[in-house]
């Protein structure tokens, strides 16, 4: 018995990629526009919008008139809108901002009538594990998607498991999400197509009907559609057309005893593309950031302001979401396209930094303008290395800190600053030009404190806090004109600043707390001595009585960690050809790997005590491109110094490293190295809500060689090696499982090449993108070492992690100098291993009025217990769209039990 069939008329919609984003938009105009005339003069016909409602979105602010329009398809189910709001690539951005994607999507669904309660994933370049809890507590139950399932799958659906246990029924567009098309090229033999492509199919289906996706990239079904497939339906194979959730939940079995764990990244019914993951670095750092300064604005802004910038902080989530799209933070568009990308990712991070300030600046008018204000982002107490501006001490005396409380923290001199900011000779008719330089009272970006005016001489002493009386520039015009008239002839004008200084103080600050500090000049009182052992350095060596380190003689660091476990060789270096594309990393057939350096040389920056600092510059000789075939890494060489920054900070269990340089070549892949004393069998990265752990291999069978390069956010982990990641990085477990390796630089010239040596299709035409080469960019890096025989959980990477990337905030009071600093002041504080929260922010309910959200997760497979203390007196868990699931009791604190890989979300009131 043939099946029957269900069409699914769509588009996929890449928003922006080969084309920037507002051509796409207008061919999106003239596609939807078709289908919502095809839709209104044919009942039959239904529509899925790619489940996306940034489509839509980008429709109607070109065509607002037809809002209504799209709004009556929508709530007569026949257009199927939602849940996201852009289709992303899930790795390379935060847990958080999937949540955030799917919370505005689904709200701006519900405003046009209501969303599509499928997670349709149509094309993303695998699946994070976590995906089906995020769906699950959401009140999703079903998902569908074609990239990254395993060979283990023989039907045409599964049941995809999280590690936390939740599940969703998935659709496995084992064809991909046009696999309908070729059904329809001669639309008056479309039964015997469908025929065929049953028989080819049928061990799929299982009874069920066949699903044939009806639509491609960037174009509208024609309009005819519903009327070939009425004359082609018959008793025998009935054919009908339905949106994608109406096929899920109305023509096929709930019961499938399919099931997977964790994340989809197999290669083998579909390329993954995983040279996205390291190409157009610039996008993958803007993507940090700019997800790191919303979310720290959020929580300055629920914690300590009265102002509700929910619009601002809206904006700002909204453009990092747009950003996100699978073809957008992935670097394989046009030069344009990424442009346009990164741009927005700047105005994302702007638009929350002027929220993150303005939070702020309001506790910071309770400081004395002679301190300074610091603010912990994290949501447990810490002792945190700030860097400030202060006074220099005179020659004979010392800096020392002091808090609130009273208590003296030590100071580390970094930098003193030039006095003598200008020093100048003009004639008396040419004072007038000199006093235009002042703004009311700022001059050279710092205040005027007072002024000497004597026969021929001016100057001016400069302040960051004027200590002197009230200043009146039209005074000083006056006095100044005498003057000059007085004293006609050469004039010296001198401005002068008081000796600045930048300085290191180790602040103890609150959970999710505000800390106040002055640093002021000791006179004959010895600063007091770190809490932990000193940070030193000398030519060859760094210690903090936590971390040894020891350079090499060809550069690399030996490190010795707090439980003895020594890692040799980290920070290798290892530069080979590249001669893929945007999506796939491929070597030259005649590679010219290039591992050691030809020069190096090792200076002293900072001694310590509180932070020690060794600069290590490594020469390198890399080719300057491949052969004009791409078979051949060139033979003139380009010398790149390469500078390794090494930095131990009191206290720290782990050293920090950044590189930078200046890339002067083409057509390559640079890799840092963390040589393994044993070779390992696996591998864990941290990202998206959970820790995944990886073989030293991947599964392949489509047509792309399974190379097993893994993305990691926050930590990866191999073995006694942990390193803490500044932004999502590629790796790799290499030489047999005996080093670790991350990828600081792919440089290649096209979006797509047409003969790829590991994948067999292009992934996209072959468009020229000069700009992933990177030239004449500087490339830094920024990442930390962990040595632990334990491993991340025995290391607490997740809290590491945390520190590592979440500086606390530092800014100057701005209160008359001289005051009392303000106490200290506690706001949500969290306790509990392996516990990441990834948001903190102000929400505001019509019934309940405002409270504070706070999204937590179990980090580990043995669940967490959870406190949460603050001024709260109730608490409601929420799912991850906001609403309200069960109060939670409150007593002197909210006790939590988190199961393994829990998320959790809790509204404070």
């Amino acid at each position: 018995m043939p099946n029957s069939a269900v069409f699914v008329p769509h588009f996929h919609w890449d928003r922006e990629w080969y084309e920037p984003f507002q051509v796409f938009r207008h061919r999106l105009v003239s596609a939807l526009d078709t289908v919502l005339e095809t839709a209104e003069a044919d009942p039959d016909f239904r529509f899925t919008v790619d489940g996306q409602m940034a489509a839509v979105e980008d429709y109607l602010e070109m065509r607002p008139e037809n809002r209504d329009r799209v709004a009556a398809l929508v709530r007569e189910g026949r257009l199927a809108v939602g849940p996201w709001l852009i289709l992303l690539d899930e790795f390379l951005c935060s847990g958080e901002t999937i949540v955030r994607n799917l919370r505005m999507g689904w709200a701006a669904a519900e405003r046009l009538g209501g969303a599509m309660p499928i997670g349709y994933l149509p094309d993303m370049f695998g699946h994070i594990a976590q995906m089906p809890q995020i769906l699950a507590r959401a009140g999703i139950d079903h998902a569908a998607l074609w990239r990254g399932v395993p060979g283990s799958v023989d039907g045409h659906a599964f049941r995809w498991r999280a590690p936390d246990g939740s599940e969703v029924r998935t659709e496995f567009l084992f064809d991909g999400y046009d696999n309908g098309l070729d059904v329809l090229l001669v639309p008056d033999r479309i039964g015997s197509a469908l025929g065929e492509y049953d028989r080819m199919t049928a061990e799929r289906w299982g009874g069920d009907p066949v699903l044939a996706m009806a639509g491609t990239d960037h174009n509208a079904p024609d309009p005819q559609l519903a009327a070939w497939l009425r004359r082609a339906s018959g008793e025998e194979r009935p054919i009908t057309i339905a949106t994608l959730d109406e096929y899920v939940r109305g023509h096929v079995r709930d019961e499938v005893h399919s099931v997977v764990t964790g994340e989809l990244r197999s290669h083998v019914r579909g390329n993954i593309l995983p040279g996205v993951l390291s190409v157009r670095l610039g996008l993958k750092q803007r993507m940090a950031v700019a997800e790191r300064t919303v979310d720290h604005a959020e929580r300055m802004n629920a914690l300590w302001s009265r102002r509700d910038d929910s619009a601002f902080l809206s904006l700002a989530w909204h453009k990092i979401i747009e950003s996100t799209a699978h073809d957008s933070v992935v670097g394989s568009g046009t030069d344009e396209t990424c442009d346009q990308v990164a741009a927005r990712l700047e105005e994302a991070a702007q638009t929350a930094r002027a929220v993150r300030d303005a939070a702020l600046a309001e506790p910071a008018a309770l400081v004395p303008g002679d301190g300074h204000l610091v603010a912990n982002p994290l949501p447990w107490a810490r002792t945190a290395l700030v860097e400030v501006d202060v006074a220099a001490p005179a020659a004979g005396s010392a800096l020392i800190a002091n808090t609130a409380d009273g208590s003296s923290h030590p100071v580390q001199l970094v930098s003193e600053a030039p006095t003598v900011l200008s020093d100048e000779r003009l004639d008396a008719s040419q004072l007038e030009r000199v006093l235009r330089r002042i703004h009311r009272r700022e001059l050279f970006g710092r205040q005027i404190d007072r002024y000497e005016l004597t026969p021929n001489l001016l100057v001016f002493h400069l302040a960051e806090v004027p200590a002197g009386g009230p200043f009146d520039l039209m005074v000083l015009r006056g006095e100044v004109a005498a003057a000059a008239a007085a004293h006609p002839g050469r004039w010296r004008v001198r401005t002068l600043t008081e000796a600045r200084a930048t300085a290191l103080v180790a602040v103890p600050v609150p959970a999710s707390g505000l800390a106040g500090l002055r640093v002021r000049t000791s006179h004959g009182t010895a600063a007091p001595a770190t809490r932990s052992a000193p940070a030193t350095a000398t030519s060859g060596a760094l210690s903090n009585g936590l971390v040894e380190v020891a350079v090499a003689a060809d550069g690399t660091l030996d490190v010795t960690g707090v439980d003895g476990t020594v890692l040799t060789g980290v920070g290798r270096l290892v530069d080979g050809g590249d001669r893929g594309d945007s999506y796939n990393y491929a070597p030259p057939a005649l590679d010219a790997p290039v591992p050691e350096p030809t020069s190096i040389t090792v200076d002293v920056l900072e001694t310590g005590p509180l932070r020690s600092r060794v600069r290590v510059t490594r020469v390198y000789e890399w080719p300057a491109a491949l052969s004009s075939d791409r078979d051949v890494r060139g033979y003139r060489t380009v010398p790149t110094p390469v500078e390794m920054l090494v930095e131990l900070r009191a206290g720290e269990p782990f050293v920090r490293i950044s590189t930078s340089f200046l890339n002067q070549c083409a057509d390559h892949r640079l890799r840092f190295h963390v040589p393994l004393p044993e070779p390992v069998a696996t591998s864990a990265s941290a990202g998206q809500f959970a820790v995944t752990e990886r073989g030293l291999t991947a599964e392949g069978g489509w047509g792309e060689y399974p190379l097993p390069t893994f993305p990691a956010s926050s930590f990866v982990s191999a073995g006694p090696a942990t390193v803490l990641l500044d932004h999502s990085t590629e790796y790799e477990v290499v030489d047999d499982g005996s080093a670790l390796a991350l990828t600081l630089l792919r440089a290649v010239g096209s979006i797509s090449v047409n003969i790829h040596p590991l994948r067999d299709e292009p992934a996209a035409s072959e468009i020229p993108a000069p700009g992933a080469q990177e030239l004449g960019m500087r490339i830094e890096h920024r990442l930390a070492v962990v040595p632990s025989a334990a491993g991340w959980r025995g290391a607490d990477a997740v809290a590491l992690a945390e520190e590592f990337r979440n500086d606390v905030l530092v800014v100057r009071g701005t209160a008359p100098g001289g005051g009392r600093l303000p106490e200290d002041t506690t706001g949500v504080r969290v306790e509990g291993r392996d516990v990441q929260v990834s948001s903190i922010r102000r929400v505001v309910d019509d019934a309940h009025g405002a409270g504070t959200e706070v999204r937590l997760t179990a980090m580990s497979d043995t669940g967490s217990t959870v406190r949460v203390t603050g001024s709260f007196r109730e608490a409601t868990t929420v799912d991850l769209l906001g609403r309200p699931i069960a109060p939670v009791p409150v007593r002197d604190g909210l006790e939590l039990t988190l199961a393994p890989w829990e998320i959790r979300t809790v509204v404070l009131r």
